[in-house]
């Protein structure tokens, strides 16, 4: 049976089982929420109080997601795309990016070597290499310099 999200207590309760199993952001922790019943008059003072108790904070979310998906594989483009849906500031995001300390490049050119490990025959072999690292999110004028041969962008 499903919780009835009608009182701060109850909405406090599921924002802390959510925060318990991973990181969010406030606007998506405020969606699920919403999603799981609660209005939004209850939701925000809630919120607010996790926020100054430490419980929830954008900044830790981004912190922790920038550097989760740059693990994974992922590029910066598609990183602050995914961060933008989920509803954060895109100043907060590029100052993520920024502060995250990653080599895109080396990034890059791990996940080439991981995926493909070796330069491409011909241009259809190139098309396709490039065509999955521009859906990973890394910019075409980096992808087109590993692909012709260099190491990184100047």
């Amino acid at each position: 049976m499903a919780t009835v999200l009608d009182s701060p207590a109850a909405i406090r309760r599921a924002a802390m089982d959510l925060l318990a199993r991973r990181e969010y952001g406030r606007a998506e922790l405020a969606r699920k929420l919403r999603q799981r019943g609660a209005e939004a008059a209850l939701i925000e003072p809630e919120l607010e109080r996790l926020s100054e108790e430490g419980l929830l904070s954008d900044a830790r979310f981004l912190e922790v997601f920038v550097r989760s998906r740059a693990a994974a594989g992922y590029g910066p483009r598609r990183i602050r795309d995914e961060l933008q849906q989920r509803g954060l500031p895109q100043g907060e995001i590029a100052q993520a990016l920024e502060q995250a300390g990653i080599d895109w490049d080396d990034n890059l050119r791990a996940l080439w070597q991981r995926r493909f490990g070796e330069r491409p025959r011909d241009s259809r072999e190139q098309a396709r290499q490039m065509r999955f690292l521009l859906y990973r999110g890394f910019a075409s004028e980096r992808i087109s310099r590993l692909l012709r041969g260099g190491t990184t962008l100047d």
